[in-house]
């Protein structure tokens, strides 16, 4: 058995589970998910945990027992406590702020870049350096916060750009430093 897969999802208080068929659906305080799995796993609701069982030992079964457990259990979490990515803008004159609900980026370039926000996600401008994608569903904000790291990754000589939180960023030596060798 997955080790993943066999562990029950515990069901915090004021999360509905309803489950149909193959279909999912998660209500809680700060929303709803839904999301419709493969038919071979049987999602069961059991005394107020999820479990995900699966039909027979085929590797396919075997890789989706682990991953349809880790979904469920990250739309539970989402619902009741969200999810959140931050981002580190570092460089001289590099910015953001939020306004109006949009996300506006200096980054070196020669003009601001204007993020608006697709539904179910929210950008906040904790500092001019630090952006924080906020959304229940995880999957979405990862690739929101993608998307943002994206405009101006990291450079390896100088490490300006957007990076995540806490990622570190190997810094290469210039011209002039492997000369002197």
């Amino acid at each position: 058995m997955s080790r993943i897969g066999k562990m029950p999802i515990p069901v915090p208080q004021g999360v509905t589970v309803t489950i149909d068929v193959n279909k999912v659906t998660v209500k809680g305080p700060k929303g709803e998910l839904f999301r419709t799995f493969h038919p071979a796993m049987d999602v069961r609701l059991e005394n107020g945990s999820v479990t995900v069982h699966r039909g027979s030992d085929e590797k396919e079964q075997r890789a989706l027992h682990g991953l349809t457990r880790s979904l469920i259990a990250n739309m539970v979490q989402g619902v009741s406590q969200g999810f959140q990515k931050t981002l580190e803008i570092v460089g001289l004159g590099y910015r953001a702020q939020a306004a109006g609900g949009k996300l506006v980026l200096q980054v070196g370039l020669s003009n601001n870049i204007e993020l608006v926000p697709p539904p179910g996600i929210q950008f906040q401008a904790e500092s001019a350096t630090r952006v924080n994608v906020i959304g229940i569903d995880k999957e979405r904000v990862g690739l929101e916060a993608a998307k943002i790291r994206a405009l101006r990754p990291p450079d390896n000589y100088k490490g300006k750009g957007i990076r995540y939180a806490g990622e570190y960023v190997r810094l290469k030596p210039g011209k002039t430093a492997a000369r002197k060798q």
